[in-house]
């Protein structure tokens, strides 16, 4: 799914965003949004986007088509055919426009249906799951109440409260024991400070974050493993710490580098 905001157009990183996706040709949806911010618009929360929109002026009307116009128009000159979802001729040859608000819900629940039924359509012969552990941490941060976490993406498998699980650490492998996982509220998201629902168990696929001791130092983008009472815990540790082998190993030490500074560690990394 690609954010485009409604009212500001095409940001740099918007263009950058697309060309990653044209090159590795992963096929995608836009989400137009901020449509709340359209004026004189009448929000209806969570609201599909036909019901919301047959409430508004027809000023406001005018103005997210002529706002959508524009998007179009600037896709277009970047190759790319688009048209809004309800009016998309060919899913394999436009990309569909889905207007949303994040911060009022409408059109949420279009965006999501979109995704499932062209997954389902198009991609349903490469959907598999899998009972294997597949894992990858994405960012560390501090969270007040429960110290050093980690968010995770868990794709295939199961995560138990209580499961030891093994991490790349910048000082060697880490190996802890899942205290908590723990997943936003419905129409919230990870990065967003809420509070969390508490889980005994999470099945893929879906995105957790893990609180447990020794994290300080986990590495995001390597895997998480978990070990299980047949697993050799040596084994995995040289698992996870392949991961950081392979990334120091394309790095060049010689010479002047770079320096990068960022907000947080999940950030920078």
């Amino acid at each position: 799914i690609l954010v485009i905001d409604l009212m500001h157009g095409f940001e740099q990183q918007t263009l950058e965003s697309i060309e990653i996706l044209r090159s590795r040709k992963t096929p995608f949806i836009v989400a137009l949004n901020k449509i709340d911010r359209c004026y004189a618009w009448k929000t209806i929360p969570n609201a599909p986007f036909h019901t919301t929109f047959e409430n508004q002026p027809a000023d406001t009307k005018r103005e997210f088509h002529n706002r959508t116009t524009e998007v179009i128009n600037a896709l277009a000159a970047r190759g790319l055919n688009s048209a809004l979802y309800f009016d998309n001729p060919d899913v394999r040859k436009y990309v569909s426009l889905v207007p949303t608000s994040a911060i009022t819900g409408e059109g949420i629940p279009d965006l999501l249906g979109l995704v499932c039924q062209l997954t389902q359509s198009m991609m349903n012969e490469k959907l598999t799951y899998a009972s294997e552990l597949q894992c990858t941490v994405l960012e560390v941060k501090v969270v007040e109440g429960f110290g050093t976490t980690i968010d995770v993406v868990l794709v295939n498998g199961i995560l138990n409260e209580g499961d030891t699980i093994v991490v790349c650490g910048l000082n060697g492998p880490i190996v802890t024991t899942i205290r908590a996982l723990l997943t936003p509220p419905p129409m919230a998201e990870l990065r967003v400070k809420s509070e969390y629902v508490h889980h005994k168990t999470v099945k893929a696929a879906m995105g957790v974050k893990v609180s447990a001791q020794g994290l300080e130092h986990a590495i995001a983008g390597s895997q998480l493993l978990v070990c299980g009472k047949r697993d050799n815990i040596e084994s995995l540790k040289d698992d996870v710490m392949s991961d950081l082998a392979s990334i120091l190993s394309r790095i060049d030490k010689s010479g002047r580098g770079v320096y990068v500074q960022a907000s947080t560690l999940g950030s920078l990394e």
